[in-house]
């Protein structure tokens, strides 16, 4: 076995792990034990795939994990230096199996390709609706015949649930879903089907929160969750999101709950570093408040690895965990979970007894057999390179026609970006002439909660791309040239 060091780890090239994985870990391990100082700068990758004997490739990758994770950040010119985020236990830091390979050992058929929907489920729709899935790529054929296999083999299956947790074939289905993907261990028994994301949300708050509570939102954040909070008689604390991520509550009283989305900001489009989501951590665990992670799209990253979920971090400990197949798979299934912490799982189950249980169970054993069999992480392969190019040419357009507006900072993440306005117009403005035109764009203003100096900041356009084909987001991208022009006279 020949082994390589550098800053005190080494390679073995005879191990399973990869070699840029084995470089993630070993200056995680660095950064926690701090023997690399914050803002230190790493070698540079020509460098340093020379020393180590890898491809350049290799190096690169294993950077931009670390930065996708927050443990590096990098800017053009400077090469990649340690973060200044703070100490991170490394033993909270839990690791994720290859995705792009799950469930190959125990699922079977090869790559299909996948049914179109009809050109008129999409007719008149002009760009840039945030968080749209694209439904002509939907596998209309391949879920089809996972139903009418259901139907022929176990009809009762589509009918009958598994008490208010939902499926037990599913359940365990979003098991190995999450351990693969987001780094996140646990049992059938603390898993919730759910109606969505939203059902959820409720089933929380019936069951940690009180008339009264407080409950901590980022902002920016999704707005709709403000209205909903509020109409539940729970009272908002508002987070500002820095460069880490929100910022953790510093009032009086603290509030009952947290609701964030730290793997992918929204709408910004960040990631919550290591440090602060430690921080988090610790937070909830002194004050005995519960965080909810809210990870709408994470399975959605177009470069390297995903980023555990806090949940993860936080081996289901103060953080319950939300995730949705709306925007993965379909938004017509209506179909979300909630993972739970051990001791919360008797009383959401006497809660869901007293609320009753939302989800459809129709497609629950459907849908685990679609991700058992395979079907679903083909799809998921698929939308993901699709959405890949498409959000590249629209990056690339961005950066090419529209700098004298503003700039885009890719997180290579997500279903929209954020188009950040450097001109002298405002967002509101222009979404106003844009939804003449027919598009749907948002303000990226109408995402801030509280009026403050910092706020007036916040001035920029939320662009979807997923659902849209290259010549539909030129063809929008056209329009949108148009609306600035004439607003610029």
């Amino acid at each position: 076995m020949k082994q390589t060091p550098w800053l005190g780890f080494s390679i073995d090239r005879d191990a399973s792990t990869p070699v840029f994985e084995q470089i993630c870990a070993a200056i995680r391990l660095r950064a926690a034990s701090g023997d690399m100082a914050p803002g230190s700068k790493l070698p540079p990758t020509r460098v340093f795939a020379t020393e180590l004997g890898v491809s350049r490739s290799t190096i690169v990758t294993a950077y931009e994990q670390l930065v996708a994770e927050g443990y590096l950040s990098s800017q053009q010119g400077s090469g990649y230096r340690l973060c200044a985020s703070g100490e991170v236990e490394l033993t909270q830091v839990p690791a994720i199996t290859a995705p792009q390979n799950s469930g190959a050992s125990k699922r079977r058929g090869h790559e299909p390709s996948a049914a179109s929907a009809p050109a008129s489920d999409m007719a008149g729709v002009l760009p840039f609706r945030a968080g749209s899935p694209d439904m002509r790529l939907f596998p209309y054929r391949q879920w089809a015949k996972t139903v009418a296999r259901i139907c022929r083999s176990d009809p009762q299956a589509m009918f009958l649930g598994s008490g208010g947790f939902g499926s037990l074939a599913l359940r365990q289905s979003i098991c190995d879903h999450v351990a693969e993907w987001r780094g996140i261990s646990a049992s059938p028994e603390q898993v919730i089907v759910t109606a969505g994301a939203t059902d959820a949300l409720e089933i929380c708050l019936h069951a940690l929160a009180q008339s009264g509570d407080s409950v901590a939102l980022e902002d920016p954040g999704y707005r709709p969750l403000q209205y909903f909070i509020t109409s539940q008689g729970l009272t908002p604390d508002y987070l500002h999101v820095d460069d880490n991520g929100a910022v953790l509550p510093s009032g009086p009283v603290a509030p009952r709950l947290a609701i964030l989305t730290p793997s992918h900001q929204f709408p910004l489009g960040g990631a919550m570093s290591p440090a602060r989501r430690m921080e988090f951590i610790r937070w909830a665990t002194e004050t005995q408040a519960w965080i909810i992670e809210d990870d709408y799209d994470s399975e959605f990253r177009y470069a390297g690895r995903p980023i555990p979920a806090m949940a993860g971090f936080d081996h289901l400990h103060r953080t319950l965990y939300i995730g949705s197949f709306s925007k993965i798979f379909s938004n017509a299934l209506r179909l979300g979970y909630l993972i739970l912490p051990k001791p919360l799982v008797a009383g959401f189950a006497n809660s869901i007894e007293r609320f009753g249980p939302r989800a459809s169970s129709m497609p629950q054993q459907p849908l685990a057999d679609f991700i058992d069999s395979g079907e679903f992480y083909r799809h998921l392969r698929r939308v993901r390179r699709i959405y890949a190019e498409r959000r590249r040419f629209l990056l690339h357009q961005l950066t090419q026609d529209f700098s004298a507006y503003g700039y885009c900072v890719d997180h290579q993440a997500g279903m929209q970006v954020v188009f950040h306005l450097t001109c002298a117009l405002q967002d509101q403005e222009i979404c106003t002439q844009a939804a003449e035109q027919g598009l749907s764009i948002e303000a990226l203003s109408g995402f801030v909660q509280t009026p403050t100096p910092r706020a007036c900041g916040y001035n920029g356009l939320l662009l979807g791309f997923c659902g849209y084909r290259e010549e539909e987001l030129k063809q929008g991208l056209g329009l949108l040239q148009q609306v600035l022009q004439q607003l610029s006279r």
